[in-house]
């Protein structure tokens, strides 16, 4: 009888001690916008849901709802790259003009991630828009970083025209595996909700509002510019996309964090005539 009530003693000071530890947590930060779990390293964090160290193979290991998977990337499909193609030809031509851009299209891609509840929220769901586009194929990367850097300077009109001739090339220049974006807001003072849901449970599927429209379902690779355990490539991805989002709009002095969505299926969501949602990458049997 004495050792039961020691056990249950041991197991009160345990819950209690358990429950300070993560009011402490709680309480350490100054605002709702994080997670129950420390995921930053001093300035920097590394992402350890995800590992890439056979993409090369066409293989992107990753662990999604707590088990390791390994995933076979596949290709943007033709009506994919075109689509994207001629729609930001179209918005060169509309910047030209002076005119706003459409807010449809392949730069919007939405993002849905699901994972880890964000303390401002009762739910670990989330949403987000994100600016995306192309990613440079390993062997191009260099290439195409040393041409941004030396025509960065000049006027609006010589970027435009730089953008179009890559575009114009595009695969030549540019992976059909995966698509780029920034996360933009996060840092260790502010998270956002997809950036923890990346890192914690890294499968996402992206939307794209247009007609066609596009369905691509990804695991997200995210790369912070201080992670002492990049690749050489990886540190040119997180280059090249913080060149281009200035390239185009405008100069940001911070380095931001890079996101590589790893094409693992894509669906043709178009309404009425179109796909309505069957997936045509991989091709079906």
């Amino acid at each position: 009888m004495k050792k039961l009530s020691y056990v249950l003693l041991g197991l009160v000071i345990l819950f209690f001690s358990c429950k300070q530890e993560g009011n402490k947590m709680r309480r350490k930060w100054s605002n709702l916008e994080h997670a129950d779990v420390n995921l930053w390293a001093d300035d920097y964090f590394h992402q350890n849901t995800v590992d890439a160290s056979r993409v090369r193979e066409g293989i992107i290991r990753a662990r999604v709802d707590g088990e390791w998977h390994d995933y076979k990337t596949v290709e943007l499909p033709d009506k994919f790259i075109k689509w994207s193609v001629e729609n930001r030809m179209e918005t060169f031509e509309r910047v030209r003009k002076n005119q706003m851009p459409r807010l449809a299209g392949p730069h919007n891609g939405m993002v849905a991630t699901y994972g880890i509840r964000r303390l401002d929220s009762q739910f670990k769901i989330n949403n987000a828009v994100k600016g995306m586009g192309f990613m440079p194929r390993e062997d191009k990367i260099k290439e195409v970083i040393d041409l941004l850097e030396s025509t960065k300077d000049s006027d609006f009109e010589t970027h435009l025209k730089v953008l179009e001739d890559l575009y114009n090339h595009v695969d030549e220049y540019f992976t059909r595996k995966a698509l780029l974006s920034l996360e933009l807001y996060t840092t260790k003072e502010f998270e956002t909700h997809t950036f923890l849901n990346e890192m914690v449970n890294p499968a996402v599927s992206i939307v794209f509002l247009d007609i066609p429209s596009f369905e691509v379902k990804a695991i997200a690779q995210l790369i912070h510019p201080n992670d002492p355990q990049l690749t050489e490539y990886e540190k040119d991805i997180v280059h090249y996309a913080n060149l281009i989002h200035s390239y185009f709009h405008g100069k940001f002095t911070k380095t931001f964090i890079a996101v590589v969505y790893h094409v693992i299926e894509v669906y043709d969501n178009t309404p009425g005539r179109g796909g309505k949602g069957i997936r045509i990458m991989p091709p079906l049997p």
